[in-house]
């Protein structure tokens, strides 16, 4: 037996083995063996990042884009991810469809895959209302470039935009991954079937929740910690949630929403125009052009060496307002 043999049979963990294995059988609902292969994540990765080089030319390329070089290039980066996407949107599709042929599945793939590059013109448009929306309402944006490489908002709805567009064909888990990618590199969690309009502006954006049927109009803007999310849970006689119902808001437009405002309801409507305060939680409507703000606050200001005593804090707000407050 030679020396390499001898090392390997002592650094060998098979005592480790089975354990292992019994709670493979004990936990099969985090597994997944002996199916068809999932989509990975580095893929994704891949792919997300290779739509914005395509969704904004230039922005993201380490070399200048000339307006000579661009159709070349273009048709470069179209290439990519369209052999990205068929290959992800077809491993996808096997998830719901087992039993069908890898030949019928790849053909699914590239008639979604023309679809989706059929949308990019139109998801542009919108990311152009975008930029502007973010450098009509930051004071401190100083170009609509500072916008495109420095601004995670606009990089989260970028991604959002385009797995609408799979959401909407129905291509299951892939468009969610998407969006999680942008989630992990943003702060941002916009789920792929919320439908948003023009003109959208997340400022600062970190902790910014957006449920996934939620709707929301032109011109609305959020700011950092907004939750657009859902009230409760309906369940079926087993206890089970219902699937597909209309769970999170509908935000109207020209609403704006200060920081860690909290809006649940899929009955819950925010009228055009209004103004939604920082830190309120709301479970009804509101209607057009209202302002909504907490109660007035009272602060009691002690000496920090004087003793141990605390600072006390006391709310105030009308009995009408009571409803939409923490």
């Amino acid at each position: 037996m030679t020396e390499t043999t001898n090392l390997c049979e002592m650094n060998s963990r098979t005592h480790l083995l089975q354990p292992i294995l019994e709670s493979y059988r004990e936990s099969g609902g985090i597994n997944h063996v002996d199916r068809s292969n999932l989509p990975s994540k580095n893929a994704v990765a891949a792919l997300s990042e290779n739509l914005l080089h395509l969704l904004f030319p230039g922005f993201f390329s380490d070399e200048a884009v000339s307006s000579q070089e661009l159709p070349e290039a273009a048709q470069e980066i179209i290439d990519q991810i369209a052999l990205q996407l068929e290959t992800a949107i077809a491993v996808s599709l096997r998830i719901r469809e087992e039993t069908r042929s890898e030949e019928q599945l790849r053909a699914d793939a590239t008639a979604i895959t023309e679809r989706f590059f059929a949308g990019i013109p139109t998801v542009r448009a919108m990311l152009k209302t975008d930029v502007e929306a973010a450098y009509a309402g930051d004071p401190a944006a100083r170009s609509l470039e500072e916008i495109v490489l420095a601004y995670p908002g606009l990089e989260a709805v970028a991604i959002q935009r385009v797995a609408h567009l799979l959401y909407k064909e129905q291509v299951p888990l892939l468009p969610r991954m998407m969006t999680e990618w942008a989630h992990s590199r943003t702060g941002i969690d916009i789920h792929p079937g919320a439908a948003i309009g023009s003109h959208f502006f997340i400022d600062h954006g970190t902790g910014v929740v957006i449920g996934e049927t939620c709707v929301i109009g032109n011109r609305v803007k959020l700011y950092h910690g907004v939750t657009l999310g859902a009230r409760s849970f309906q369940k079926d006689e087993e206890g089970a949630i219902v699937k597909g119902l209309k769970r999170h808001p509908h935000v109207e437009d020209d609403v704006t929403i200060y920081p860690n405002g909290i809006i649940l309801g899929g009955d819950t409507t925010i009228g055009a125009r209004s103004t939604i305060g920082a830190n309120v939680f709301l479970m009804k409507s509101v209607a057009p052009d209202t302002l909504l703000v907490r109660g007035e606050q009272i602060q009691s200001r002690l000496d920090k060496k004087s003793g141990p005593k605390k600072p006390t804090f006391t709310i105030q707000v009308s009995e009408d307002e009571i409803d939409f407050m923490i």
